[in-house]
C-alpha cells in the first residue's frame, strides 16, 4: 500500500532554512508526480509545488524563489528545501501523491518566528 512519511520539520527564526523529506513507498515512485502542501491553522490546505518524474518542478507565487523540490528516485523521497522563510510559511506541511485518489503522509510542522 502507498505510504508516505514526511520528516523535518520544526522551529526556525525568520529568513532561516528548513529542510523537509518524504520518505514514499507502495507504488512505482520514479513514474509519479509527487506534490507538497500545507495548511496554515483556519486555513484550507493549499498546494505549495509540484515535481512530475522530468523534474521540473512548479511552485505557488508565494514560495517561487524561496522554496525548492528535489526528488532521489534512488531513494524514494521527495524533498522541499525551503529558504528565507516567513511568519507566514507556518503550517503543517504534507507530502501528496494523487493516483485515483489522494494520498497523504502525516505531516509535519513548520513553525517560523518572527
Amino acid at each position: 500500500q502507498v505510504q508516505l512519511v514526511e520528516s523535518g520539520g520544526g522551529l526556525v527564526q525568520a529568513g532561516g532554512s528548513l529542510k523537509l523529506s518524504c520518505a514514499a513507498s507502495g507504488f512505482v515512485f520514479s513514474d509519479a508526480t509527487m506534490n507538497w502542501f500545507r495548511q496554515a491553522p483556519g486555513k484550507e490546505r493549499e498546494l505549495v509545488g509540484t515535481i512530475p518524474p522530468d523534474n521540473r518542478p512548479l511552485y505557488i507565487d508565494a514560495v517561487q524563489g524561496r522554496f525548492t523540490i528535489t526528488r532521489d528516485n534512488a531513494k524514494n523521497t521527495v524533498y522541499l528545501h525551503m529558504g528565507s522563510l516567513k511568519p507566514e510559511d507556518t503550517a503543517v506541511y504534507y507530502c501528496n501523491l494523487f493516483y485515483r485518489t489522494n494520498y497523504w503522509g502525516q505531516g509535519t510542522q513548520v513553525t517560523v518566528s518572527s
